[in-house]
């Protein structure tokens, strides 16, 4: 049995999300999942992106807004919902709503996403500024 304590799980930030690691390599042995809470606060993105070698399910905990996906689709997502990408599947978030956004997400194969929130998420190219602008 392994019991995370709140002091030991992780929050990380770029450009208006935040993502609180509960479960992830940094503070379990676990090899089959990563737990995060992640918010998304009014305006901002999480710029679509891709897990070559996992899948993610997100649900929806609180808020709403649109998911960011291949071949600049798009599609509302909110409180209740939950949706799986597979392997490879570009996702990604914008909350164009005036108050945060809020969901669950698991990965598995388990992934340390500091890397990914160490990066600059204000310059993350076209498609983000494409996506910015849709509704």
């Amino acid at each position: 049995m392994e019991i995370v304590r709140k002091d030991s799980t992780t929050s990380l930030s770029n450009s208006g999300v935040r993502s609180e690691q509960l479960l992830f390599p940094e503070n379990s042995s676990s090899r089959r999942v990563t737990i995060t809470r992640v918010t998304v606060q009014p305006g901002a993105i999480n710029p679509p992106h891709r897990h070559p070698a996992s899948e993610q399910i997100w649900v929806a905990l609180e808020g709403s807004g649109i998911l960011l996906l291949d071949d600049e689709r798009t599609e509302p997502f909110a409180a209740g919902d939950v949706v799986r990408f597979a392997d490879g599947d570009l996702h990604g978030f914008r909350n164009p709503g005036d108050v945060p956004f809020i969901y669950l997400s698991v990965t598995a194969p388990p992934v340390n996403f500091r890397e990914a929130y160490s990066k600059d998420w204000s310059k993350a190219g076209p498609a983000r500024a494409a996506m910015q602008n849709r509704p």
